[in-house]
């Protein structure tokens, strides 16, 4: 494999000279740029990346970590996040937490010695303070999904409760009185906002929501099945059902179907991210639009902001959910 002595001595010049032109320096003469570049691709050198970024400073790259990247909702996150990045010339290198501590801390660990100056940041597991010291040593660091106090100005979050609210708010005023919801097992700030959201619209309402109305399960579509059969073997009453996501509603659409129970002729539904799926399900699902789009963009661009040291305009970074309106909630 060549090196940079080897570049050096086929162009004629000095190793000095090489490393100009690989870093783009304006002392590199235009002769001594073309002579290197020749070398270079004669003997097939490509330049260490690493060593380029201690000159430069920077690996022209933003760091991502998600919780799963095969998830479609996050996989809407990496790409709205890197059409931004490459507007700017940068790439991603993204990591999975998987919504575990020590897996979102050595992900982080790994993007900062990658030397990310940019990062973008959806971490559930660990804690306020941890993701606080990391934000002092990365001045490009954004939070996603995620709000906390200390960082409000570099978190970029939407409102959950509204979101719940809206949902179950939507079915009250199609006549529904008796609401169930099935939500997410995972003790994160999401499942817990979008359960007071579902409480407040029912007490504001004048209904009173019984614990017994509530299932957990895992945020996806086998632990949506779980909890519906769950309401069903309870015999609780109920002729709407809230679902903390879309994966969730669309296990509860069949477990409804298994047992004959007609959505939404018999129970309506409402589901919450506005996924893909939403719209191919049978009944196409009414559901709250969660804007990781938006999100996304927005959070990329503030962190390659902050890493240059520009100060970006105030403004909210609090998003809003909006219903979606389909043909899975009825009136009664």
């Amino acid at each position: 494999m060549a090196t940079i002595k080897d570049v050096a001595k086929e162009a004629g010049v000095s190793v000095a000279t090489v490393s100009r032109v690989i870093n783009n320096s304006p002392k590199a003469s235009a002769v001594s740029i073309e002579a290197v570049k020749q070398a270079m691709a004669k003997l097939g050198y490509r330049p260490n990346a690493n060593a380029r970024a201690l000159v430069s400073q920077s690996t022209q790259t933003v760091g991502v970590l998600v919780g799963d990247v095969s998830d479609p909702f996050f996989g809407t996150l990496v790409k709205a996040a890197d059409k931004v990045a490459h507007t700017h010339g940068k790439h991603l290198l993204v990591c999975n937490g998987y919504h575990h501590a020590e897996q979102e801390k050595a992900a982080i660990e790994l993007l900062i010695n990658s030397r990310c100056e940019s990062l973008i940041i959806h971490s559930k597991a660990l804690s306020d303070q941890e993701l606080i010291q990391y934000a002092n040593e990365v001045k490009g660091m954004v939070l996603i999904n995620r709000h906390i106090p200390e960082l409000a100005d570099r978190c970029i979050s939407l409102d959950n409760h509204k979101g719940s609210y809206l949902a179950t708010e939507f079915l009250i005023r199609h006549g529904h009185t008796k609401i169930a919801h099935i939500a997410s097992s995972h003790d994160i700030e999401d499942a817990e906002e979008r359960i007071e959201g579902y409480r407040a619209a029912m007490r504001d309402n004048g209904l009173e929501p019984s614990s017994n109305c509530i299932e957990y399960g895992e945020p996806d579509s086998e632990g949506g099945e779980q909890a519906t059969r769950n309401l069903l073997t309870k015999s609780v009453d109920f002729t709407a059902v809230v679902a903390y996501n879309d994966y969730m509603a669309v296990g509860a659409l069949s477990v409804f179907e298994e047992n004959g129970v007609q959505v939404p002729q018999q129970v309506s539904m409402v589901g919450f991210d506005d996924g893909m799926l939403a719209k191919y399900v049978h009944p196409k699902l009414t559901t709250i639009r969660y804007p990781i789009e938006l999100m996304a963009e927005k959070a990329t661009t503030l962190a390659l902001m902050l890493a240059k040291g520009e100060k970006p305009e105030v403004e909210s970074n609090r998003f809003s959910p909006t219903i979606v309106r389909r043909m899975s909630v009825e009136k009664r």
